[in-house]
């Protein structure tokens, strides 16, 4: 995923939640504006399309968003870049959270769609390709627009909507890591598919989608196989993660942020064995949310065995 740090201008906020477009959006706005200047008789047409592409993928992402909310996840960040837009969402870990906030995306797109195919049909009963052609393609842009968006995010290639939304339906039934690992690996398979017939079409921003979707796809297999390990381990009992409820694993899987080795922070009370630093959040390796220590202890160890650490370290 884009960085929000690098190079990204803050756009508005909306609903409590702050857009981003990263400065390659503009870039790849002139490069694709010009090279479809001869679709109109004036590029400010090529400009409005444009335009509109962002407002489709922007709504697009605005429902990942409002349904993650609406589960009770979070999501206060969405960034637009030239490879598309990304919801920065952390839905409850539950499949059908997952499956909803999800959904919500396309599902946008598939509202758009009997607007924009009524909006191109009646252009057409018009007579628009003739007497309004620019305003014609147009509408016929955007129809194709939509399409092609919804189409290409419900590809079952990970880490697309498509592939994501295949892993939620496996998880009800082979769990959290062995349905990522089963994601992947078909997203693969989809992706050699993708990659073919990107050659064959000679298409080099689907070459470079390709490439971002190889690497994403193999991070989503590394991150099964660590999912699929943890767990294996037993749970460490009487705790649990404040946000998911997850029970923590009972294992060293915590590493130290001052001396950069592994420790179990609920066996130590949130102090590093190694160089002594404390810590006073601690990250769930699940849900990935930072809490205080004290709280993943709430109900289950007596008064005064609470520590009261002073660092923050995060999860190897």
């Amino acid at each position: 995923m884009p960085s929000l740090r690098q190079g990204s201008l803050h756009l508005f906020r909306v609903a409590g939640i702050d857009v981003f477009l990263h400065w390659s959006w503009f870039l790849v706005a002139v490069i694709e504006i010009e090279a479809w200047r001869g679709r109109y008789s004036s590029i400010s047409w090529n400009v409005l399309e444009y335009l509109t592409l962002f407002i489709i993928v922007l709504l697009h992402e605005f429902g990942h968003a409002l349904a993650c909310r609406s589960v009770g996840g979070k999501a206060e960040r969405i960034m637009l870049w030239p490879l598309g837009g990304v919801a920065y969402v952390n839905p409850p870990q539950r499949p059908g959270a997952q499956l909803w906030s999800l959904a919500a995306g396309p599902l946008v797109n598939v509202a758009l769609l009997p607007v924009t195919l009524f909006a191109y049909f009646q252009a057409v009963a018009a007579g628009w390709p003739l007497s309004h052609p620019d305003l014609f393609q147009y509408f016929y842009g955007v129809t194709w627009i939509n399409g092609v968006l919804l189409g290409f995010n419900l590809l079952p290639i990970y880490p697309l909507d498509g592939g994501q939304i295949l892993r939620s339906l496996l998880w009800f039934l082979l769990g959290r890591g062995r349905s990522l690992a089963a994601a992947t690996v078909i997203g693969f398979i989809g992706l050699i598919v993708y990659l073919v017939l990107a050659l064959i079409g000679r298409s080099v921003w689907g070459l470079v989608m390709g490439g971002y979707l190889l690497m994403s796809c193999w991070g989503g297999l590394k991150a099964a196989r660590v999912l699929i390990r943890n767990e294996k381990l037993p749970r460490r009992p009487g705790f649990a993660c404040p946000a998911c409820r997850e029970a923590p694993p009972l294992a060293a899987l915590w590493r130290c942020s001052h001396c950069r080795q592994n420790f179990d922070t609920f066996a130590t009370g949130g102090v590093c064995p190694h160089c002594g630093a404390r810590f006073d959040t601690t990250m769930c390796i699940y849900c990935f949310e930072r809490r205080p220590l004290s709280q993943w202890y709430a109900g289950a160890a007596p008064a005064g065995q609470i520590p009261h650490p002073a660092s923050s370290e995060r999860a190897s």
